[in-house]
């Protein structure tokens, strides 16, 4: 609430779709470049981002395709801009090896995947939360991998601002995770004020560009990342390198970089993972649920409270690192985790392995694009009681 006039005015608040609150996410954040090609359920993103980013002094561009458009916010992003592209299923597949570009080059960015059914063209039209996996695994190689899972569209706003920080912060792309639900539904939403949340700006350079070296690792730092143009020069490759940025064929250090790039983000798991915790406390019955499935999750569980049942719920904002611990910990109070989501099960095995055998692990799977509803949910705790 602030002042105005003597009186108390809300915060400002709009009624806008998923797609859209991302847009905005990503202007407040300091976007100014979009490349992208268009695909449902994504598109609104784009075409939002071509009225607005030239209003801030940005710049929007559509590509020929996803391959161009995953190497043009790369470009981008090197040259000084913070960069966003968006994009769903058969796209995202098509980005692959320009995101993996990205992560042993070490360049921030951001890619929003709005999922939909698949494998290949699918549906659509239809939800799905298929993908996580890819988010992971996608490209080839260890590499480090942050992937984000909003589930309204307020949180659509704050996850991008906050996926930018984290690209900016760890030099490295990270990846908004969403489905076709919670992008097409509208919320009136809260507006944020200018400077009310934090936006991480990139380190730069204060060495000579004569000493300049982009990959140089101080005690686990994260090199300081020169914008092309402003008097630095630097190689950029996707071959391993040394500090100096060139191809290297020692293996000591292919083996280091390789390994550094992984470790900044799994050394800080901790500070990037965020989840929900919801009626855990007391829970016997716990469940694990993203995106548009937590939706169905958190009325179930609220449901089975009315009842006496004493059901809880994890919710990961953050998929990628997964959060072991949270999972571990609940496991060891519960009798039995259930794990909804719309594919066939692949954040239940994640959930399997970090509960290590403490308690069942059951999964609620479903693929034909309807999104689970509460009561299978209700159905599958009940079972547990």
């Amino acid at each position: 609430m602030a002042k105005n006039g003597g009186r108390m005015a809300e915060k400002k608040k709009k009624f806008m779709q998923g797609n859209e609150a991302c847009s905005e996410g990503a202007i407040y954040a300091g976007c100014r470049f979009y490349a992208g090609y268009p695909i449902t359920p994504s598109t609104e993103i784009a075409e939002t981002l071509s009225v607005r980013l030239p209003k801030f002094g940005g710049v929007f561009m559509q590509m020929e395709d996803e391959i161009a458009s995953i190497c043009a916010i790369v470009g981008a992003s090197l040259g000084g801009a913070k960069s966003l592209t968006a994009t769903s299923g058969p796209g995202f597949s098509l980005m692959q090896e320009g995101i993996g570009f990205a992560c042993i080059t070490e360049v921030p960015c951001v890619i929003v995947n709005v999922m939909r059914s698949g494998p290949s063209t699918g549906f659509p039209t239809g939800p799905s939360q298929s993908d996580v996996m890819q988010a992971k695994w996608g490209t080839h190689g260890d590499h480090p991998a942050i992937a984000l899972t909003p589930a309204s569209v307020q949180e659509i706003m704050y996850e991008t601002i906050r996926a930018f920080n984290l690209s900016e912060l760890y030099r490295t792309p990270v990846i908004i995770l969403y489905d076709e639900i919670i992008g097409h539904m509208r919320e009136a939403i809260a507006l944020p004020e200018p400077d009310e949340i934090e936006v991480v700006e990139r380190k730069k350079p204060s060495c000579k560009p004569e000493e300049y070296k982009p990959y140089a690792s101080n005690n686990g730092d994260i090199a300081p990342l020169a914008v092309y143009g402003e008097g630095y020069r630097f190689h950029v490759t996707g071959l391993y390198h040394a500090e100096d940025g060139f191809p290297t064929n020692n293996t000591k250090l292919i083996g280091e970089a390789n390994e550094r790039i992984v470790n900044k983000v799994n050394k800080n798991i901790d500070k990037i993972c965020i989840n929900e915790e919801f009626y855990l406390d007391d829970a016997e019955i716990g469940v694990v649920a993203y995106g548009v499935s937590s939706k169905s999750a958190k009325f179930a569980v609220k449901e089975m409270r009315k009842k006496g049942i004493k059901a809880g719920l994890l919710r990961p904002k953050t998929i990628w690192p997964f959060p072991y611990k949270a999972v571990n910990k609940l496991a060891k109070q519960v009798k039995a985790i259930l794990v909804p989501e719309m594919n066939l099960g692949q954040v239940y095995y994640e959930v399997e392995r970090a509960s290590r055998g403490q308690c069942e692990v059951k999964g609620i799977f479903k693929v034909d694009t309807e999104a689970i509803h509460p009561k299978k949910i209700m159905e599958e705790i009940e079972k547990f009681t």
